[in-house]
């Protein structure tokens, strides 16, 4: 984390007592999608509550090493240039294979038309592309990491 990305935390974190910080199971920095475009769309989307949801490809995870999200997570969600846009707090955290995923999940991401058939293309498309990047294979069967937030700081 930046020492701008983590002011932003912190000034979040003071408005917690002790025992609500010390039940946070995880802290992270990141920005949504992989093109700038994407990235401050979502950002804008996540700061404005239309956006609640998110979801990645498991294999990812494994591939890389990476723990899994945990509920009580933070997140602060970046713009493109890595700026603090706010911050959104992990609510469910769940393992779906891609053609199980529920219209009222794909709702719950808030992008595009607002369509379960515009998730489903832009999906399709997107995790066909990162498969081939970290040398992996995306199928309809693929399993998914599906998240839920809300957006706790700064609350307008």
């Amino acid at each position: 984390m930046t020492p701008e990305q983590q002011v932003f935390l912190d000034q979040y974190l003071q408005t917690l007592s002790v025992e609500e910080r010390d039940a946070i199971p995880q802290t992270i920095a990141e920005y949504f999608c992989a093109d700038e475009y994407n990235a401050n769309e979502c950002a804008r989307l996540i700061n404005i509550g239309q956006k609640r949801a998110s979801c990645s490809l498991k294999q990812g995870y494994e591939i890389e090493n990476e723990p899994f999200p945990e509920v009580g997570r933070l997140t602060v969600v970046l713009n493109w240039k890595e700026e603090p846009v706010c911050i959104v707090k992990l609510t469910d955290v769940s393992f779906c294979p891609f053609d199980q995923v529920s219209e009222e999940f794909a709702q719950s991401e808030g992008e595009g038309d607002g369509t379960y058939e515009w998730w489903r293309k832009a999906h399709i498309d997107f995790f066909t592309q990162y498969a081939k990047e970290i040398g992996a294979e995306f199928t309809l069967s693929s399993e998914l990491v599906l998240e839920c937030f809300e957006k706790v700081y700064p609350i307008d």
